[in-house]
Order: structure tokens, then sequence, then C-alpha cells
């Protein structure tokens, strides 16, 4: 089987069940964009590659569970309303992510300032997804039809993790986070 299928070579490609949609059609952006920060992730990720850390394999197993999820997410987005939905979404990808949430900060120190993306440079990538993400969502938002609430929720719960596991990360491998300057 042959990678490329010229099937899109005229700006439109099929959502789950075949449909042909144009590339610039909401749901694709969305899906796409979800995709872009699954990358980012595991960009993320490499960086902690040659990196030595307490709890580094607990960090990489989140995320390794995290990107598989953002497929689900994308098998939502690509499905169009009113079709069957095969790697639906729950309510526990949104609790799990709490969870680790929740774990993760309770170990940082208290925000002061505004922190400005960077630090380490998988913590820099973290900040990144973040972002890509937040775009995830906005684009979610804006698609016209069904959009399983849940796809919502767990985008936006997941740009809060990604912030979390930035300052976890920067902290476990000790770079000082960069915070907004106040005069």
């Amino acid at each position: 089987m042959k990678i490329y299928t010229k099937s899109g070579d005229k700006g439109t490609t099929a959502l789950v069940y075949g449909q042909r949609v144009s590339k610039t059609d909401a749901r694709v952006e969305a899906y796409g964009t979800c995709d872009e920060a699954n990358s980012m992730i595991g960009l993320a990720m490499s960086l902690l590659s040659n990196e030595q850390f307490q709890d580094k394999e607990e960090v990489k197993n989140v995320f390794h569970r995290i990107q598989t999820e953002l497929f689900h997410v994308g098998a939502e987005l690509a499905t169009p309303p009113g079709k069957k939905v095969h790697w639906k979404l729950e309510q526990s990808h949104v609790e799990h992510m709490e969870e680790v949430i929740d774990k993760w900060d309770a170990t940082l120190p208290a925000l002061k300032n505004f922190v400005l993306p960077g630090g380490h440079p998988s913590g820099a990538a973290l900040h990144s997804a973040r972002t890509i993400v937040r775009r995830a969502e906005r684009g979610a938002v804006g698609i016209d039809g069904e959009v399983n609430p849940l796809v919502l929720s767990y985008l936006n719960r997941l740009s809060d993790l990604l912030f979390v596991a930035a300052r976890y990360v920067n902290q476990k491998l000790a770079c000082i986070e960069p915070t907004l300057h106040q005069e």
C-alpha cells in the first residue's frame, strides 16, 4: 500500500465514514490542531530522553496516555454529526487529568507571578503544546453541528495539565522558570 492516495490533491479530505470536506473545514482544522499538539507533546517527551529525575517514567507514561487520548479527540472531531464515534471520550479521561494536575501541582511553589514559557527545552515544549491545545479548543468551539461536550472539557483540562507539567518538569530538572518582570 502506498502512503499517498492523491485523493486530497484538490483541497479536500475525508472525515470518518468518507464524507469529503474542504481541508479548511472547522472539523479538519480542529483535529489537525490536536495532531499538532500531539506532535509537540512527543517532542517534549523526546527532550526528556537523556534526563534523569525522580518520576520521569510517570511523566512519560502520563503523556503516552494523553497522546493516545488525543487520537480519541481527533476521532470525535473527524466524525460527522449523527454518526457513531468509534473511540469515544469518557468522563474518566478528564478525571484522570484532574488527578495528575492535583498531584503535580501540590509539589509546586505557589504562583506569585505570571509564568513565561521557557525553562528546560522539554518544559518550553510543554508550554508550546499548551498553546496549541488552546487553539484546538477554540477550533472545536467553532464547529457547526454537534460536538461532544467532553471534547471541550478534555481540551480545556489538557491545557491546564500541560501548564502544570511544564512547571513540574522545570522544577524536577532544577530549571528556573522565567516569570513576568514587574516594575
